[in-house]
């Protein structure tokens, strides 16, 4: 078994990684395991400007055309040298798992290849063969805690010569969070406004990154999660003629989904009542909000909740590679959980 847990990898990264062929990476933060796909790909020393060099595929392609991979696989270059094939979407697509596993008995020696992946559970077959692998490395990416984030603020403004005070990085720990992407981005928007600050307080946080409308962000989370799609418009047409970002609302709708998860396995865990999880997980919340998160308890099980932690994931990623589309896209994917929330209610 050859797994890479998430404080191992930057040493993996600079020390391991060329000793090794294959590659799943997986898991919740779509922004994360991105980032760590391209850092392999990287370290692979294959050309990625070369299209002889690269392919790239998407996994649902490998069921209609399952020995694709192996014959991408073992084949050799056009100029010769090494490949690398890049599986991006992968689920638990049964041509990819069959492929992978002929590979993982006779792994390549001219190829690299890396697998993009979402949420694994545990009983996936990709996930499952990957773990009891030793020719697969399997690299989980999980939501960044506090540890992390606090590495990341310090890296990208250490870069920009920017300090920050401790309100201020408290304030912006608790605005960053899902997606790696996305939270590296978000603190390169904030060095780059105070390249010339120095050092970096609340205020600018607010500005720059905080909700200028926290009021009408709570109540566009809330018109989602009952399924109200009118009280959902008027919260995103006040939250569009304040300036405020939509893409916060999109991140503040992943983090209620991620707390109703981690909810919904305490009620199934210990066999208890929304109530009742309301009084310990619940606490931090708004007296107001209360009602609409116990609700949205009843309403919503675990895959259901998992599915809809996937999509907004996906849809952040996306927003955030193609930034003329973010607004869109953020609409989009809220209102289609506004609606899902109306058919669960």
């Amino acid at each position: 078994m050859a797994e890479i847990k998430s404080h191992e990898f930057d040493g993996f990264l600079q020390g391991a990684v060329r000793n090794h062929r294959m590659f799943l990476i997986y898991g919740p933060d779509r922004g994360l395991v991105s980032e760590r796909a391209a850092a392999i790909a990287a370290k692979t020393k294959v050309a990625l400007d070369d299209p002889f060099s690269l392919l790239k595929l998407d996994a649902g392609d490998l069921n209609s055309d399952a020995g694709r991979l192996l014959d991408e696989m073992n084949t050799i270059g056009l100029f010769g040298g090494e490949k690398l094939i890049w599986v991006r979407g992968a689920a638990n697509e049964k041509g990819l798992v069959d492929a992978l596993q002929i590979l993982a008995g006779r792994p390549p020696e001219a190829s690299f290849l890396i697998i993009e992946a979402g949420d694994l559970k545990k009983t996936a077959t990709l996930r499952k063969l990957a773990e009891g692998s030793r020719a697969v490395i399997a690299i989980p990416c999980y939501a960044d805690d506090i540890r992390a984030l606090n590495a990341l603020i310090d890296n990208e403004l250490s870069a920009s010569n920017l300090r920050i005070t401790p309100d201020a990085r408290q304030r912006l720990l608790e605005l960053l969070g899902g997606d790696r992407i996305a939270s590296r981005n978000e603190i390169k928007k904030l060095a780059l406004y105070c390249r010339d600050v120095g050092t970096i307080d609340d205020t600018h946080v607010n500005d720059i990154i905080g909700d200028a409308s926290a009021i009408s962000t709570d109540d566009a989370v809330d018109a989602i999660l009952k399924g109200d799609a009118d009280a959902y418009l008027r919260a995103v047409e006040k939250i569009v003629s304040s300036k405020t970002p939509i893409f916060l609302v999109l991140q503040g709708c992943l983090r209620q989904f991620q707390l109703l998860d981690v909810m919904r396995a305490e009620m199934e865990e210990k066999r208890v009542q929304p109530a009742q999880v309301m009084q310990t997980l619940g606490r931090h919340l708004h007296f107001r909000r209360k009602p609409v998160i116990e609700q949205a308890l009843r309403n919503w099980d675990a895959p259901a909740i998992a599915r809809e932690m996937n999509r907004l994931q996906a849809a952040i990623l996306q927003s955030r590679q193609r930034g003329a589309l973010e607004e869109s896209i953020a609409l989009h994917t809220l209102l289609s959980t506004t609606l899902q929330s109306a058919r669960k209610a």
